[in-house]
């Protein structure tokens, strides 16, 4: 028995529309769901991206079929790293230029994998890196 996965990632931002607009523009990221004031989802690839309001999700019970969801949120800057494939770096980087996106640190690590930091509009910071990053 074991793990064989990331399912889904949270991050917490308290203007979803300003999320939503966000993270809808970014290539390979496509919105599914929300539920204002509460939550907004997006399929990235296999996987899922959530992102919550910390100011309802950590104080307001919400239930499935009179189950209910624990409590959750975190307030400061979350992190996220997508995974891209490293050929397409410098796309990435024209594309963060093109939408005034400011790239915020570049950081070229010891394999050679290198990371393009940015933030999003709550300050969440944002990493895209090839998986090989890990070997």
């Amino acid at each position: 028995m074991k793990i064989s996965g990331i399912l889904e990632t949270c991050l917490y931002a308290e203007d979803l529309e300003k999320a939503k607009s966000f993270y809808s523009a970014l290539p390979g990221i496509e919105f599914l769901s929300e539920e204002p004031g509460r939550h907004i989802f997006f399929r990235c690839a296999g996987s899922m991206l959530l992102i919550f309001n910390p100011n309802h999700t950590s104080k307001e019970q919400t239930e499935v079929e009179d189950q209910p969801i624990p409590l959750h949120g975190s307030h400061g800057d979350g992190h996220i790293a997508f995974s891209i494939d490293e050929s397409n770096l410098d796309k990435w980087k024209q594309f963060l230029i093109d939408n005034q996106i400011p790239i915020e640190s570049e950081v070229t690590w010891p394999n050679g994998s290198v990371s393009i930091y940015f933030r999003d509009p709550s300050g969440n910071s944002l990493e895209l890196v090839s998986p090989n990053i890990w070997g």
